[in-house]
């Protein structure tokens, strides 16, 4: 498929402009010719091959210009949120593992774009934007997924360097990024009185895959393949000009890292939802049934509406929230809204499009078949569903 069924009449919403409308054509145009008829071999050493092949197409056909600022060869001057969320859309729409590369490009990087000093930007972003390097965004732990201030991970001062102990874990691009940015704790956290950590004296620093003490303990497999993995850190010796800000504000950077980005998962749930929703319609006007076709059937005429509304809903939530962050505006609920309303609804649409299916949807590699794996993470990863609620009741309890 080349283009998702209603696409076109979301990016004529007065949230988008010229450029942000062609921006939405040039990376279907891209998608659909250089993935579409890709295999999906789920072999490990595979989709790490392909993510690497990835990250250079990527590179070559502009689209991770959009992952840093112009300063350092992207394509705008800031980051501009709705230009990412309709390419991660588009790119989910075609494909899991290039929304998945594309992502971690930005997010990887993100910290030292927000907070790196000129010399680190220098040395990383531009290979970035280009495609030459692969990018990791190092924040949880075996203990402290949701909970970042319980982090364990340390980096201790002495001289001119850094020494990190500790692991780090569901580190996407694990045992293929280039370069890790990397929060540990330069000073312990204050517990409260309720037993919970305070997020203070966590910091953020930029760890080459080459630096001694920095080993890969275990890759990690998951129901849709990318490359994750568990990382240990023995006395791993890093430059001091390598912190990224200053000490301390590892917190405030991981999360102005994750506001940049948030709205992005729900584009990318989008995404997958749109194509399950259009497999489903392609699907029910073929399938014959009792001399008909699925389509003719009421039962499967009320599963499409729902299906389609789902997806505009989560659509407009999704693009609100990147509208609100482009123009300095609040973003936080809109954002937890939108990531909670999207990954959720594209896991029933997805369910609902299998389902229809019948026994073909559950075969491997069936097109809906693989978007039932590839949605379930989403519902996790940058702030679980359930850490959302917590966000939109705090906010809204204000």
């Amino acid at each position: 498929m080349t283009a998702a069924r209603y696409h076109a009449g979301l990016v004529a919403l007065p949230f988008f402009d010229a450029a942000h409308r062609a921006i939405s054509a040039h990376a279907n145009t891209w998608a659909a010719a250089a993935l579409d008829a890709e295999e999906h071999d789920e072999a490990r050493d595979a989709v790490d091959d392909r993510c690497r092949r990835l990250t250079a197409q990527l590179g070559a056909a502009g689209l991770t210009r959009y992952c840093v600022r112009q300063e350092f060869g992207g394509a705008l001057p800031d980051f501009d949120a709705r230009a990412i969320c309709l390419i991660r859309e588009t790119l989910a729409y075609h494909d899991g593992l290039a929304d998945f590369v594309f992502a971690m490009q930005g997010l990887g990087s993100g910290a030292i774009s927000l907070a790196g000093g000129a010399a680190l930007q220098s040395r990383y972003l531009p290979l970035i934007a280009r495609g030459q390097a692969i990018a990791a965004f190092a924040l949880s732990e075996p203990q402290a997924g949701s909970d970042v201030a319980a982090m364990t991970c340390s980096a201790e001062r002495q001289g001119d360097y850094y020494l990190l102990d500790g692991a780090k874990t569901w580190i996407s691009n694990g045992g293929i990024a280039d370069f890790y940015c990397v929060f540990a704790r330069t000073r312990a956290g204050e517990v409260r009185t309720d037993g919970t950590t305070s997020a203070q004296g966590i910091s953020a620093f930029v760890v080459e895959a080459s630096d001694p003490g920095l080993s890969i303990e275990r890759r990690i497999d998951v129901n849709a393949p990318h490359p994750l993995a568990q990382l240990a850190f023995k006395r791993c010796r890093i430059r001091a000009e390598r912190l990224i800000g200053a000490e301390g504000d590892g917190f405030k950077i991981a999360m102005r890292t994750l506001d940049v980005f948030r709205a992005s998962v729900a584009a990318a749930a989008t995404g997958f939802a749109r194509r399950a929703f259009d497999e489903a319609v392609e699907h029910a006007q073929k399938r014959r049934m009792f001399g008909k076709v699925l389509a003719d059937f009421q039962l499967t005429q009320a599963a499409l509406a729902d299906m389609a509304t789902a997806i505009d809903a989560a659509a407009l939530l999704t693009y609100r929230a990147a509208w609100l962050r482009d123009t300095g505006q609040p973003v936080t609920l809109a954002a937890a809204m939108a990531k909670m309303t999207a990954t959720e609804s594209a896991q029933r649409v997805i369910d609902r499009a299998l389902q229809m299916f019948g026994g073909r949807g559950v075969e491997r590699g069936a097109t809906v078949e693989r978007l039932y794996r590839e949605i379930r993470s989403l519902r996790i990863y940058e702030g679980a569903t359930e850490v959302q609620q917590l966000i939109i009741g705090r906010e809204v309890l204000r």
